[in-house]
Order: structure tokens, then C-alpha cells, then sequence
């Protein structure tokens, strides 16, 4: 079921959207003309994989003095491995992952490959989102007619939808629109940054399903979920089948996301071959044997009773004390299972997890299997195993799974199913509560305890709830609703009143309403602050006991329901309610 809207534009305009995976990388887009139904397209073509293809690897080589040199399929080009040897080259893979959130865990920083020297993780993106650019120019201006035409017409009009894991949020959302403005995608304006765009890879993935005819497979009032998993991340949503005609989505479990992806198989494979042939004179090869297993065996295996070979040298190696023979490391198929099974126990309890809900359960009759680790039979098979056990059908789309991103992003952005989402933590704000003496709560915290201008004893670190996440369902939010904070500010003076610099602040605990932050401090991190213009809310003069000062109230607006989080101002004046902007801004220096 494809796009069945006609653009409503007043112009021809242009979406493009770019999957940056861990290991593999895609790209699609849709022209957008007044009055016809637009058309997703996927890039099939790229510098040094002119066969055609959906996806290219997510790799780069720098010169030593940080010059990009290559990217994509070329940096795979083994006579660029010679010149890399010739020129110290520095080949850099997996660097999407060195953005992801602080409180994620199943990988840990030293296990990465590492960034170059003098190259943050946001520059690294920023240049391979550049040459993804790069190569989609070139791809529509060469496979339409008049291509040339056709992107001069629309170049500063290009809406661009980059997608992320379910577990990304906010601060890493910041950084990749940073790295598209450092790529010259938009410019460096309000204006420019408002057309780069956000979501997550289970909801692309649920349009990309929808969007291939699978919508004809479930009914109304029916739940779906969507496994997308990938190198790094495997990404599990569930939603709600509200209405067929016109098709409306509803989230109904909060979006899981794991870092077991297939770089883990990888990783216990390659501490697994250095412990074995440590050794032996083969021990220099395993990094031979790693790009063989990750492109054959590991793709192939499915019976954990048979043996698996990696094929690395040529007839005439051979250690049979390490298993090796006629150029192939041989291990028992056991040992090859061993490689995927906390990534495979994983997934099964993020599904669980997924269905802890009685009435999603109920629910849920399909799961849609996609992304480059969907492919491997031998997940696909414990995974169908545990599913059946649920009664949940499970479904791999087609044999293009890879793309199912890239595609997906661009039906979000043109169809836009989904109207609710789960929140996933709960989200307050830090503010000072007046010190009443017969709390005890209160009271042990006296000593933190000052006064504002108007004689008033607060206590600092106090938690306010905006939006609470209920464990046993999540909390479900429309793309429309707010939620909101009062603020009531004091200063000695009207200029101290002309501006709000407030903090946002995730819970990841299990209280419903929690009440101070110095309690179960590890599990409250900063999410983001909001900063706006105050000048126009009302201040009121008042006579306090040091003398005078000024009073002002209004509420700090969050709209939680979109992909993105928004904030406004809104004060009353003269009985009516007034809107004032205000930005979300992400601490992006402190977090690297």
C-alpha cells in the first residue's frame, strides 16, 4: 500500500532520508510534485557499487591529518587497503554507536573501534552524512530526465528525515541535526534547521511494512510489533491498528531498544579466536578470519549440530591442534551458537518485554522481522520458536529488508500513521519547594534550605512531574497534547524576570511521583533546557520584608508527542492566554 495522498504543496519540493546504520548505511527519497501522488524511491547506486545496491557499509578512511579520504563502498576497495598501509591511513567503522545514550548498556566505550585523533563522533557522522548527500545528488540528477533541472528546482527546499534507534533521544537528535548543518545540508538558520527531521527505526520500519502490503494482513483493533535488527541496535515496537481506512497507528508498548545487534556476534567471535590461537602462527590472521566470518558463516549458520568453516588461507594451512585444515578454522556449530545466544536471549526478553501488558498481548497477532540481522537463520529460527509459544505470527517482509529504514522514513514523513506514542521515562522538571516543617522529608534537608525576596524558605532539588511513566502499560501521548510546568519566579528586579533558563529532567526509576532528587540520584539525568523570552509575561510589584521585588507567572509548555520534543511559553494576560516561543536546547559540549 504506497502513498495514496496527493502533495498539497505549493511547490515542487524534494525529501530525502538517510539511514545511518552501524555496519550499513541507505538512503531514499520522493519527489514531491502539486497534485500527484509521490513515489519513494530508494539510492541504488554508489561509488564503487555501480551494480546497484540498497545499502553501502557504513565505513571511512582519514589521512593522519584527518582528511576524508573515502567512504562508503569505495573505503571497502582492497587496493585502497594497500595504500592505507603505504600512508597510515585510519580506517574508522561502528562510529554511529560512539553517539549513543550514557545510560544504554551492553557495550562499553573501550570495546568500540576507536574515532580518529582530533575527530569527535558528531564530525565523523557529519562527513559521512555529507557523502551520503553527496551521493543521492548525483544518483537523482543522473537517473531522471533534465536531472539537473529537477535539482535545481528544489536544492533549498530538500526536507531531509534521519533516523535513529528507539533509544535515542534528545541530545543525540541534537548532534545529528549539528552534523547535517556542519555536512551543508541546511544552513546554519532557524529556518534551515527546522527541515532536518526525526525518527526512529521501529516507526519507519512499521511504514515500511505497512507501505509493502502488509497492512492487508492485520485488522482493525489488532496490535503489530516490529524487530528491527541491525548491526548495533535492535529496535522492538508495538503498535495498535486504530483505524484501516484511512490507516491510523497508535503506540502501545514503550519502544525497546537493545544494544545486541550483529557487531556483538562479531565481537565474542573475535575473543573467542584470540584466546584459541594465541598460540598459534595463525594468530596474526584473525583479523582475516573475522571479515570472512562476518561475511559467510555468520550469515549462513542455522544448525547449532553441524560444524562451521571459515574460509581464510589456502590449501597449505594447516594447525590441527587449533582446528585448522586446508586453509578453513573449523569449530563446532555449538561454539558457533554460543557467538549469538546473549544477543538471542536478549531479544526474546526485549519481546517479552513488549508484551508484559495482558491486553497487548491479547493483541498482538504479527511481528514484523526486518533490518540486515533479521537475515540470519539462525536468529530467525530461535526467534520464531520463542514467538510461537506467544502466538505471534512472525513476518520477514521480503529479501530487502535492508532498506526497510531508509524507505520507511520517507512514508513517515508523506503518510504519518502513527498519532500516539508510550513515553518511555518519566519527565519532570528540578524546581524549589516551600520548606514545611512538620515533613520529615523537609526536614532532613533544612541545612539546603535559603530564602527568596519575597521571605519565603524553599528547598532546592525538588522534582515536579510533567509526564509520568506508568510501568505496567507506559503512558500514551497524542501527537497534539502538551503538558506543562508553572513557574512562579521572583526577583529583586524586572530585568531578573525577562528570562527562563528552565532544566528538563528524566526519571528512570520506578516511582509514579517521585518528590527530590537527591534520592535514587543515579536515576535522574539531565534530558534538556528549556530557554525562553519572559520580557512580555506580566511582573507584578510587591512590598516583601528586605523590600521591593517582582513577582511573574506562566507555564513552560512540552509537546511530547511528536518525534521530537518542542517547547513553548504561555502566560495569561488580562484573562486570556498568551504563546511565546522557547527553545529546547541539548548540552552538547559536556557529553563529548
Amino acid at each position: 500500500m504506497p502513498p495514496t495522498t496527493a502533495f498539497t504543496g505549493p511547490y515542487r519540493g524534494l525529501v530525502l532520508s538517510f539511514d545511518i546504520g552501524t555496519t550499513f548505511s541507505g538512503a531514499a527519497y520522493a519527489i514531491l510534485d502539486p497534485g500527484q501522488i509521490p513515489k519513494i524511491l530508494p539510492i541504488t547506486r554508489y561509488p564503487g557499487q555501480e551494480n546497484g545496491d540498497f545499502k553501502i557499509p557504513s565505513v571511512l578512511y582519514y589521512s593522519p591529518d584527518g582528511i576524508l579520504r573515502a567512504a562508503g563502498a569505495e573505503a571497502m576497495n582492497p587496493e585502497l587497503k594497500l595504500e592505507a598501509e603505504d600512508e597510515g591511513l585510519i580506517f574508522v567503522e561502528w562510529f554511529k554507536l560512539h553517539l549513543r545514550p550514557d545510560y544504554m548498556q551492553g557495550i562499553d566505550s573501550e570495546e568500540l573501534p576507536p574515532l580518529p585523533r582530533r575527530k569527535t563522533a558528531v564530525q565523523v557522522f557529519s562527513d559521512f552524512l555529507g557523502y551520503l548527500y553527496t551521493c543521492a545528488r548525483r544518483y537523482i540528477q543522473e537517473s531522471h530526465a533534465s536531472g539537473d533541472l529537477l535539482w535545481d528546482s528544489v536544492k533549498d527546499r530538500i526536507d531531509f528525515i534521519l533516523t535513529h534507534p528507539n533509544g535515542w533521544e534528545g541530545l543525540q537528535q541534537s548532534k545529528m541535526r549539528q552534523a547535517a548543518v556542519r555536512a551543508q545540508l541546511v544552513p546554519d538558520s532557524a529556518a534551515g534547521r527546522s527541515r532536518i527531521h526525526f525518527v526512529t527505526e521501529g516507526e519507519a520500519s512499521l511504514h515500511f511494512c505497512l507501505d509493502s502490503g502488509l497492512a492487508t494482513e492485520v485488522r482493525e483493533g489488532e496490535g503489530v510489533m516490529v524487530i528491527d535488527a541491525g548491526g548495533g541496535t535492535v529496535d522492538l515496537s508495538t503498535y495498535s491498528i486504530i483505524a484501516c481506512s484511512p490507516l491510523r497507528v497508535e503506540e502501545v508498548s514503550a519502544p525497546g531498544c537493545i544494544l545486541q545487534g550483529s557487531t556483538r556476534i562479531n565481537a565474542r567471535a573475535r575473543n573467542f579466536l584470540e584466546e584459541k590461537l594465541k598460540n598459534s602462527r595463525y594468530r596474526d590472521d584473525i583479523t582475516t578470519m573475522l571479515e570472512r566470518f562476518d561475511k559467510a558463516t555468520k550469515t549462513t549458520f542455522k544448525d547449532s549440530n553441524e560444524k562451521a568453516y571459515i574460509h581464510f588461507g589456502s590449501l597449505r594451512d594447516r594447525d590441527i591442534e587449533v582446528g585448522i585444515r586446508s586453509g578453513q578454522l573449523i569449530l563446532e556449530g555449538s561454539t558457533v551458537a554460543q557467538f549469538f545466544q546473549p544477543s538471542v536471549d536478549a531479544i526474546i526478553e526485549a519481546v517479552k518485554q513488549q508484551l508484559v501488558n495482558p491486553s497487548v498481548s491479547r493483541a498482538v497477532k504479527t511481528a514484523f522481522f526486518v533490518g540486515g540481522f533479521a537475515a540470519s537463520p539462525w536468529l530467525y529460527k530461535n526467534l520464531l520458536s520463542s514467538l510461537r509459544e506467544t502466538n505471534v505470527r512472525l513476518c520477514r517482509p521480503d529479501n530487502h529488508t535492508n532498506k526497510a529504514v531508509a524507505e520507511g522514513a520517507i512514508s513517515f514523513y508523506i503518510e504519518h500513521f502513527v498519532t500516539a506514542r508510550i513515553a518511555r521515562v518519566t519527565y519532570g522538571s528540578d524546581h524549589v519547594v516551600e520548606f514545611n516543617p512538620t515533613d520529615p522529608e523537609h526536614v532532613i534537608r533544612r541545612a539546603r534550605a535559603h530564602t527568596k525576596p519575597s521571605g519565603q524558605i524553599v528547598i532546592p532539588e525538588a522534582f515536579s512531574v510533567l509526564l509520568s511513566k506508568v510501568y505496567t502499560h507506559g503512558t500514551r501521548i497524542r501527537e497534539s497534547e502538551e503538558v506543562s510546568v508553572d513557574f512562579y519566579n521572583e526577583g529583586a528586579n524586572e530585568r531578573a524576570l525577562n528570562n527562563v533558563v528552565a532544566d528538563i529532567v528524566c526519571y528512570r526509576g520506578r516511582e509514579l511521583d517521585p518528590k527530590f532528587m537527591d534520592k535514587e540520584s543515579e536515576l535522574f539525568s539531565p534530558l534538556c533546557t528549556v530557554t525562553g523570552d519572559t520580557s512580555k509575561v506580566p511582573k507584578v510589584r510587591r512590598n516583601g520584608r528586605n523590600g521591593v521585588y517582582y513577582t511573574q507567572a506562566f507555564k513552560v509548555v512540552l509537546i511530547c508527542g511528536l518525534t521530537e520534543l518542542k517547547a513553548q511559553l504561555s502566560w495569561m494576560q488580562k484573562g486570556v492566554e498568551k504563546r511565546g516561543p522557547a527553545q529546547v536546547v541539548y548540552d552538547i559540549e559536556a557529553t563529548g
